[in-house]
C-alpha cells in the first residue's frame, strides 16, 4: 500500500452515535462529535450534563453502551486501550497523586515503568519544571508538603511526562481558591500556546472555557446542545437555554473585556 492509500484523521477523538447510562440515568445520548488536532476543546454544562462521562469515555476509563469512540483513527476497545492510553495525558480535579511518592516520582513514575534512561527523564523533566514553572526544590517534597496549586502542575508535569498526543483535564482547577486558580489559567494558556496539543478540558465555567477554549461544546442532560467558539454561543445562540447558561456566569465578563481591549 503507498503512502497517499493512509488517510490521516484530522482528528484526535472521535465520537459517533455514543452513549453511556448508569442504570436508569442516561449520561451521555448517542452522541456525535469530533474533537479536531492542535486545539483545545471544552466540554462545559450545569452538573450531572454527561461532560466527565465523555472524556471518561474519551480515555477508555468507560465503554460505551452504544457507538463508537476513534483515537486517531483507532476504535478504543478493552483490547486496546492501555497502549493507546500510553499517548493520552490525563489530570483530575485534586490531582490524584501519590501520596507516599515525591513529586518528582509521581512525575517520572510511568517514564520509569516504561524504561527510559535516566538522562532522557532528567532531561524531560527539567523541560516540564521550566514549562509550569514550578520550583526545582518542590521536587523532592511530597504532596502534602506542595499547595493546591503545586499538586496540580505535579499532575500536569506527570500527565506530559510521556508527550503525549492529547491532554486530558477534568476540571483540573475546580478546588482551588480563585487567585491560585487565576494564575494557573495564565500557565495553562501558555502551555497549550507553546505545545500546541490537542486539548480536551471540562470545566463548569463559561469564563475559563472562554479564556482557554478554541471549541466549545455545551451539553446538558447527556445531548451537545452547541458547538463553536465563545463568541457563536454568545452571538448566535442555539436556544434559550445557551443564552441562559451564559448569562448566569459573571467570570465570562472579564473574558469579553479582555478580548476586545
Amino acid at each position: 500500500m503507498s503512502q497517499q492509500d493512509y488517510h490521516v484523521p484530522d482528528h484526535i477523538f472521535k465520537l459517533s452515535g455514543v452513549s453511556k447510562a448508569y442504570g436508569e440515568t442516561h449520561a451521555v445520548r448517542s452522541v456525535n462529535l469530533s474533537i479536531p488536532k492542535g486545539l483545545t476543546t471544552v466540554l462545559i454544562g450545569p452538573s450531572g450534563c454527561g461532560k466527565s462521562t465523555t472524556l471518561r469515555l474519551m480515555i477508555g476509563l468507560l465503554q460505551p453502551d452504544e457507538g463508537t469512540v476513534l483515537f486517531e483513527g483507532n476504535e478504543i476497545t478493552r483490547a486496546n486501550i492501555l497502549q493507546l492510553r500510553q499517548h493520552m495525558g490525563y489530570v483530575i480535579q485534586n490531582g490524584g497523586l501519590f501520596p507516599h511518592l515525591t513529586a518528582r516520582e509521581n512525575i517520572t513514575l510511568m517514564a520509569h515503568y516504561l524504561g527510559w534512561e535516566k538522562s532522557r527523564i532528567n532531561l524531560r523533566l527539567q523541560e516540564l519544571v521550566d514549562l509550569s514553572q514550578f520550583p526545582n526544590d518542590g521536587l523532592e517534597r511530597y504532596p502534602v508538603q506542595l499547595s493546591g496549586g503545586q499538586q496540580q502542575r505535579v499532575a500536569l508535569m506527570r500527565a506530559l511526562m510521556l508527550d503525549p498526543n492529547v491532554l486530558l483535564l477534568d476540571e483540573p482547577l475546580g478546588a482551588l481558591d480563585p487567585i491560585i486558580r487565576s494564575g494557573l489559567q495564565n500557565i495553562l494558556r501558555e502551555i497549550f500556546y507553546k505545545l500546541r496539543k490537542s486539548v480536551v478540558l471540562v470545566t463548569h465555567d463559561i469564563g475559563e472555557a472562554g479564556f482557554l477554549g478554541d471549541q466549545i461544546v455545551l451539553m446538558r442532560g447527556g445531548n451537545i446542545v452547541q458547538k463553536g467558539t465563545i463568541k457563536e454561543l454568545i452571538h448566535s445562540p442555539a436556544g434559550p437555554f445557551v443564552t441562559n447558561f451564559i448569562n448566569s456566569q459573571n467570570s465570562l465578563q472579564e473574558v469579553l473585556q479582555e478580548e476586545y481591549e
